[in-house]
């Protein structure tokens, strides 16, 4: 019987010095977070010298009862989505097209594809917004989507890429075998099986759109963190700042976590179904494509 043994098991000292490491973790941990509820527990001093309640002061969080107060948060929430959604939209179909320009056979079309799709990946996604913005006088909202598309559109454009050139070649050659041309092989038979195995690091990536969603801020689209950091803010006075902060930051992290958990799902659900078809077929073998090619109940099928 062979085994593969990546590491020794610790000995008596190598569990104590593992004990003493965790035990000084902790420890920096709870000092830290020590540190930082003393630091919101602390009397506020403003520059001219006036000092104010602290942070966890109840003065500063008795606006949480006024239904207005969250209807405008509501607000921010639903335009931030409202670009999410759109942006995640563009992303994938502009993700597609790259994918298939870079994988396309004819050179004319992958080299200038690849040197866009580089360009793309290269620039931050806030410049994009800025010259969406600047040059095409495209408004706030689309200027945020356009950048948001256009970038993640190219991460996930890679993706899709690298899901194709995973699969085995018998699968292209099926399909020409049987008469489709490449193009329909590309779509019939390689890319469901890329878009399905790349499908949890497109959501993860779908995730990173939603989060940059708040870089629109600064092109002054009223997403959450603009509408609830300027427009609340100086509607119920700057000694709310850090609570609408916490807010913010509290609603984010929940819809965050909220696709974080639909990948993980996802993930775990694909990779059963890759477990339950069984190992993948490789270059030599019968494929069968159409397992009802002979007709209903007739048990054919198209085997190359």
């Amino acid at each position: 019987m062979s085994s593969s043994i990546l590491y020794d098991a610790p000995g008596p000292k190598a569990k104590r010095l593992s004990r003493i490491i965790s035990i000084i973790g902790i420890v920096l941990i709870l000092a830290l977070v020590a540190w930082i509820i003393t630091a919101l527990a602390a009397p506020r001093v403003s520059i001219n010298g006036n000092v104010q309640p602290s942070l966890l002061d109840a003065s500063r969080w008795d606006i949480f009862s006024d239904v207005q107060l969250w209807l405008g948060i509501l607000r921010g929430v639903q335009a931030t989505l409202a670009m999410f959604v759109a942006g995640a939209i563009g992303a994938l179909i502009i993700g597609v097209l790259f994918c298939f320009g870079r994988i396309s056979a004819t050179k004319w079309i992958r080299v200038p594809v690849s040197i866009l799709l580089e360009f793309f990946r290269g620039i931050p996604v806030l410049l994009l917004m800025l010259f969406t913005l600047l040059v095409f006088s495209t408004g706030s909202y689309w200027a945020g989507v356009v950048g948001l598309a256009v970038y993640n559109g190219a991460i996930i454009g890679e993706a899709l890429r690298a899901g194709v050139n995973s699969l085995p070649k018998g699968q292209r050659e099926s399909g020409l075998a049987i008469g489709l041309t490449p193009l329909q092989t590309r779509f019939k038979i390689e890319f469901p099986q890329a878009f399905r195995q790349m499908l949890p690091i497109i959501i993860a990536q779908l995730v990173v759109l939603l989060k940059d969603t708040s870089l629109a801020y600064v092109i002054s689209y009223p997403e959450l963190l603009r509408y609830v950091m300027t427009y609340l803010v100086n509607f119920y006075g700057e000694s709310y700042r850090f609570s609408l902060f916490v807010i913010v930051l509290a609603i984010y992290l929940g819809i965050n976590l909220l696709l974080s958990w639909i990948a993980r799902i996802v993930a775990r659900r694909t990779a059963a179904g890759r477990k339950k078809k069984g190992r993948p077929t490789t270059v030599g073998e019968p494929v069968l494509l159409y397992p009802d090619a002979g007709g209903s109940g007739s048990g054919g099928g198209a085997i190359l």
